[in-house]
């Protein structure tokens, strides 16, 4: 068992001063396999006053942007090599299967990592402009914003954690992160890798905790800015706090994504494509498709197709390279992923697939991919977010009709599938959220993702995505003066 009663500030384990510590069970065996400090204020002010010192004093702020990105370069190194220790140990702590894990806690945090290091390379930090109130010029300065508090969910931890951390630390900022409780013993491996990449100390900090401490560092004077990644309603707290510092939140929140299937797609396909992204990590992903909507004439079919993906899905130990679904991140989610399938048949749904626990695994949080149709836009589960295995299938009568479900909710994201991809760029256009997929949906790296509404407010990935840590200055020059860039 892995146990930690240390935080991590100014660039080494420092003794919390917290009593308390919170366990993370392993959800597919429901047993202790960790635990961390449950930090406190002492604990919070002392990882935010030594990536106050780290800012302040310029050894990271000012450095070049070029020399930046190549220590972003050796973190992304730091962290290959650790590839398998921090895969097993999220699989360890949320139960999501070992070649997914991989994926999403190494491979896309590396490619986060070298893709902002690129992009460091070839910022410019000034530009000048002709003066348009005076005789002059404006020097334009992009500046880092300062000390970043970086608060993430555990869903996709490790991934979530870069997709901020990468960009910030381009940028010029010092960091605070704060794991999700559950998923913290592997932001530790986070600590490690920042130290064998030689980080000046005080650039990357970590503190563990519950919500008192994720709100006591979005409250502390000495964070300038902060990012969060879970809930709305947690979401909704952050930004009520920042908004009386009157300091700057960007929130990535949750989502009810809807998929828009046309009259003329092919079902087979749409299926198959449409089971991978409602299934899987469980459902435990932001943007699954789990409005399903499909024209009324074809709906019979489209649930045929749901169904047989979720019969295919691999349900076990989620170590096993041949396990496609391992259990749900906590008895608690389960039990609410329960809770709102029991609602919707309350209100008329008809489970048509899945819809219980497994008969094996006999312990740990599973639960099968669940089928469910009959649903109505007005139903709950077809308003509130799932975040579990669930496929709501929900049948429409015009095109039309279609665009205003999909924009009746959350604003994160929705797909069209279609044999005319013409048509489907049309329908992209009509939906109002923040990013949309035509017979697919991948999060593009080069492009900014956020949501709109309650699904959130700020932008991952893409130069957006560094945007987001610089802050204009301009510095007015007369005529007479001479100014050279750099």
């Amino acid at each position: 068992m892995l146990e930690y009663r240390d935080i991590y500030a100014g660039g080494r384990l420092v003794g919390s001063a917290s009593p308390d510590v919170i366990a993370i069970v392993n959800p597919a065996t429901e047993e202790v396999v960790g635990a961390v400090p449950s930090a406190i204020g002492i604990d919070v002010d002392r990882a935010v006053r030594s990536a106050r010192r780290a800012f302040d004093d310029g050894t990271w702020a000012t450095r070049s942007p070029a020399d930046r990105a190549d220590a972003l370069d050796r973190l992304a190194a730091a962290l290959e090599a650790r590839t398998e220790e921090a895969a097993r140990l999220v699989t360890a702590e949320m139960g999501m299967p070992i070649a997914s894990s991989r994926q999403h806690n190494a491979a896309a945090p590396c490619a986060i990592l070298r893709y902002y290091a690129n992009l460091a390379r070839a910022m410019d930090t000034e530009e000048t402009r002709t003066a348009v109130s005076f005789h002059g010029r404006t020097v334009v300065r992009r500046e880092p914003a300062g000390v970043a508090a970086v608060i993430t969910s555990w869903n996709y931890p490790i991934m979530l954690a870069f997709s901020q951390l990468a960009p910030a630390l381009a940028a010029g900022c010092t960091i605070v992160l704060k794991p999700a409780a559950a998923t913290s013993l592997s932001a530790y491996i986070l600590a490690e890798a920042f130290e064998a990449a030689d980080f000046p100390p005080g650039v990357f900090n970590l503190v563990t905790g519950t919500h008192e401490a994720a709100g006591a560092l979005a409250r502390h004077p000495g964070v300038d800015i902060v990012s969060f990644s879970g809930p709305t309603k947690q979401g909704r707290w952050i930004a009520s706090i920042c908004g009386a510092e009157l300091k700057p939140a960007y929130l990535e929140l949750g989502g009810q994504s809807a998929a828009i299937v046309l009259d003329d797609a092919d079902l087979g396909k749409t299926g198959e494509a449409l089971g991978h992204l409602i299934f899987g990590n469980s459902g435990q992903t932001c943007f699954a498709m789990s409005r399903v909507l499909v024209p009324e004439r074809r709906y019979g079919e489209l649930a045929d197709a749901l169904t047989a993906q979720a019969v295919k899905v691999r349900i076990g130990d989620p170590l096993s390279e041949d396990t496609t679904m391992g259990p749900l991140a906590s008895s608690r989610r389960r039990s609410d992923v329960e809770a709102r399938v029991r609602s919707g048949v309350g209100e008329g749904a008809r489970v048509v697939s899945g819809g219980r626990r497994p008969a094996s695994p006999v312990r740990g949080y599973f639960y099968e991919p669940t089928v469910l149709t009959g649903v109505t836009p007005q139903m709950s589960i077809a308003r509130e977010e799932i975040c579990g295995p669930v496929a709501t299938v929900i049948g429409y009568s015009s095109e039309a009709e279609a665009v205003r479900m999909a924009n009746d909710g959350f604003g994160l994201a929705a797909t069209v599938w279609t044999g005319d991809p013409q048509r489907g760029l049309d329908i992209a256009r009509r939906t109002r959220v923040g990013t949309f997929g035509v017979n697919l949906y991948e999060p593009d790296l080069g492009s900014p993702w956020g949501g709109r509404g309650p699904s959130g407010a700020g932008i991952s990935y893409g130069p957006e995505g560094m945007d987001a840590y610089l802050t204009p200055k301009s510095v007015f020059l007369p005529s007479s003066v001479a100014w050279a860039p750099r």
